[in-house]
């Protein structure tokens, strides 16, 4: 880790607690969404693939508004005290409105449910995420150094969390709600230097209007980045939404598979944590299109080998590297954005054009996978999705901008590059 200057280490610290504390939250309740779905709400795969689905919409919405409002706003944490609060109201959520909805009136609760879900998790966590990248840049840090500590959380809270599982769900949520304070406490005490803010070339001076985002979707590097979400990180994120399920099926007992999908759980997330470390180094010496490539293809490999498993050992050993892909595509994607996008639009095309287009996955590809989970089984399904992720990575490799590295001589750095001629400020 690189050094930290004497006076930004109490802001490092603060804004890396307050990461930790968010996974930590969320993995306490969230990193069994899936079998909470199925083994207490009592919902089957299609359904469960419907409930995905609809969230997914509610989370295509919210996060270029989430995305939007960051570009407004700059480094005002307005936007994040909202996300803590909602994170806060969890256990009764999912106690007393959640549940009860999904097993009374199944299509309120889910529409219920996505929304909560989408201000809560799936656009806050992107709000975050943007957040702390900008953090990180204005202290002239790599995003991996401060976005490390969240996968720690994760790990901690998945360590256990399926043992509280089994206790009760609503341990879970109420621990959930209990740790949501202590980062409300974090976030009020969070401060960023007057020094930081002059003078910076991470915020940009004139805030982005609704015009720019036109722009933005009129360029074509958004829509290519876009297809490499399409065909890998819709593979990656789909295949993990049930994964859960698939895994228990290796044990005798669904408590036996509950317990070790927690164990694992936290070793995937040490495992992140680790290379949230290493990667960003990875990434500058290979340029973030290659990094972004060799996603593609370990997705690819690993969703294959878990079709073709039928060992626990072997799926047990497959499932941390999850850590791998996550860390090493969050890293690469911020880095191609800080690169080919201006830093008017960088919220913006992070969570419109990364974190939203994922989302679309889950609309056009969670309820398919949930009936071919139920038709051809989870191996089958994963041998698919495995190949296709192969291929639009190796469509990616024509498709997606060049990107500088230190190996080709050219350092990568995180500060943006001039504003591409598409994206000219509109005049105001």
């Amino acid at each position: 880790m690189k050094a930290i200057k004497t006076a930004s280490k109490s802001a490092y610290y603060k804004m890396s607690s307050f990461i930790f504390l968010y996974f930590f939250t969320w993995s306490s309740s969230f990193g069994l969404y899936a079998l909470w779905l199925g083994q207490k709400a009592g919902l089957d795969s299609m359904s469960i693939g419907t409930v995905f689905a609809i969230n997914g919409v509610f989370a295509v919405v919210m996060k270029p508004v989430y995305g939007y409002i960051m570009d407004k706003i700059g480094m005002s944490k307005s936007l994040l005290y909202f996300v803590v609060l909602v994170s806060a109201l969890m256990a009764p959520f999912f106690i007393f409105v959640y549940q009860p909805l999904l097993e009374s009136h199944m299509m309120i609760g889910i529409i219920v449910g996505a929304l909560y879900l989408s201000l809560g998790w799936y656009a806050g966590v992107a709000a975050s995420e943007s957040y702390a990248d900008r953090f990180s840049r204005l202290y002239h840090m790599e995003f991996g150094q401060v976005r490390m500590w969240g996968s720690l959380g994760w790990a901690l809270a998945a360590s256990f969390s399926g043992l509280l599982f089994n206790l009760s769900p609503a341990w879970n949520f109420g621990l959930s709600s209990a740790t949501s304070l202590v980062m409300l406490c974090v976030l009020l005490s969070l401060k960023i230097g007057n020094e930081e803010l002059k003078n910076n070339d991470v915020i940009a001076q004139q805030k982005i209007v609704f015009s720019d985002v036109i722009l933005l979707l009129k360029n074509r590097k958004f829509w290519m980045f876009s297809l490499y979400v399409a065909g890998v990180a819709w593979m990656m994120f789909v295949a993990e939404q049930q994964f859960s399920r698939y895994f228990v099926t290796f044990f005798t007992t669904k408590e036996q598979g509950n317990a070790w999908y927690g164990y694992l759980s936290t070793v995937q997330s040490g495992f992140e944590f680790l290379m949230m470390m290493v990667i960003p180094f990875l990434v500058n010496y290979f340029g973030a299109k290659k990094s972004l490539l060799m996603v593609g293809v370990v997705v690819g490999i690993r969703l294959i080998a878990s079709g073709l498993t039928h060992d626990p050992l072997l799926i047990s050993i497959i499932k941390p590297f999850y850590g791998l892909e996550i860390s090493l595509l969050l890293i690469s994607v911020f880095k191609y954005i800080a690169e080919h996008f201006s830093k008017r639009v960088n919220a913006t095309m992070y969570l419109l054009g990364y974190q939203a287009m994922i989302y679309v996955g889950s609309i056009v590809i969670a309820p398919p996978a949930g009936y071919l989970y139920e038709r051809i089984g989870f191996e089958h399904t994963y041998l698919i999705m495995g190949s296709i992720a192969l291929f639009f990575t190796l469509v990616s490799a024509f498709t997606l901008s060049a990107c500088q590295s230190i190996r080709s001589g050219s350092p990568t750095t995180d500060k943006p590059l001039e504003t591409p001629a598409e994206l000219t400020p509109a005049k105001r």
